[in-house]
């Protein structure tokens, strides 16, 4: 399965991923800063550039200039990780400072989420839209949220605390945070509408 990782302009992690272990790394604009900082250098910078100028960007980094200001920088990133045909993006930088950008970032991934496996990651969690069957494994103990975008209908679990059996998670009504697996081998299958998964690093 090919895998990159992209970095966006929002709180920089505090430990980097291990970059080998991917086959490109890709960043926004705004986060070829901290990534210079890190002494990370990334395969493709994309953006408007309204953080920084294309003439800061070495002449070896491919810089791509996507000026189209109906879509974010991120959205603009997973079309181009789309049609370069890799199939797996883990995301840091996603969240910790602008709300509104960390929600329209769940946005642009909801978009794509049936074209790529985005996985994001942050100093507290990792989460993802969830596919209809999703096997976790591995994780007894650890503190797993399953949060409606904005509906879930008729999800069961298996091997959570509180468990759920062919009901529904709805933004207005019930939401699903704060669970935790019980068993190594968490099973959760919904029928309908989107589910975010979170699990506490």
């Amino acid at each position: 399965m090919s895998k990159v990782v992209l970095f966006l302009n929002g709180q920089a992690p505090s430990k980097m991923p291990e970059t080998k272990s991917f086959e490109k790394i890709f960043c926004t604009d705004g986060a070829y800063l901290y990534l210079r900082n890190k002494g990370i250098v990334p395969d493709v910078v994309t953006g408007d550039f309204d953080s920084i100028s294309s003439s800061e960007i070495p002449n070896d980094i491919e810089v791509i200039l996507t000026p189209n200001q109906d879509f974010t920088d991120f959205e603009k990133a997973l079309r181009i990780i789309k049609n370069r045909k890799y199939e797996t993006v883990y995301v840091y930088g996603s969240s910790g400072m602008e709300h509104d950008h960390f929600l329209g970032n769940l946005t642009s991934a909801l978009k794509y989420k049936d074209e790529l496996t985005i996985i994001f990651f942050d100093d507290y969690s990792y989460y993802f839209f969830a596919d209809k069957e999703t096997s976790l494994d591995g994780y007894k103990g650890r503190t797993i949220s399953l949060y409606p975008f904005p509906k879930t209908e008729r999800i069961t679990t298996k091997g959570l605390k509180y468990a759920l059996e062919n009901e529904d998670l709805d933004l207005t009504h019930r939401i699903g945070i704060r669970n935790q697996a019980i068993e190594e081998e968490v099973k959760i299958i919904f029928e309908k509408g989107n589910l975010l998964i979170f699990i506490k690093i």
